[in-house]
């Protein structure tokens, strides 16, 4: 499922793209159903037609890995070519990435849900958005104050 978004990525009209075959097995998930393998495969053709018919779109939004990282990688080192002015996001579940992830993505989302925790838009929250591995979580707190700079 493909939807644009202008709430997930601070700032970007993002194209987010549900990535199926979740390996989380987070407590609460919002989208239980793409821990199985549903959807079409996303190739490059695919990806290219998505970012064609959805003008003004400037960051393209994996909302989860899948379980093939070279495919996702192979991906994103296609947009790269193909599109340049175009931001990549990748919403993972994981605690942490690989430097491969934090070297082909602008934003990265890591932390599995907790629901005790609450969503990244709650301060409590234990999930942490990156804009090339700064934290930049604050931006969805109420009044975008970042608490090391109070």
């Amino acid at each position: 499922m493909t939807s644009v978004v202008l709430e997930e990525i601070p700032d970007r009209v993002s194209l987010a793209v549900d990535i199926s075959n979740c390996l989380g097995t987070c407590v609460g998930c919002h989208s239980p159903f793409l821990r199985l393998n549903i959807g079409e495969e996303l190739t490059p053709g695919i990806v290219d037609a998505l970012i064609a018919d959805n003008f003004g779109v400037n960051c393209f939004l994996f909302l989860g890995e899948g379980n093939d990282i070279a495919a996702l990688l192979a991906l994103a080192a296609h947009m790269r070519k193909a599109h340049p002015g175009m931001e990549l996001a990748l919403y993972s579940g994981r605690e942490e990435v690989e430097q491969e992830v934090w070297d082909a993505f602008d934003y990265v989302k890591v932390g599995p849900y907790r629901p005790e925790c609450g969503p990244l838009n709650e301060r409590s929250t234990n999930q942490r958005l990156y804009h090339h591995r700064e934290d930049i979580t604050f931006r969805f707190w109420r009044k975008g104050i970042d608490p090391n700079n109070q």
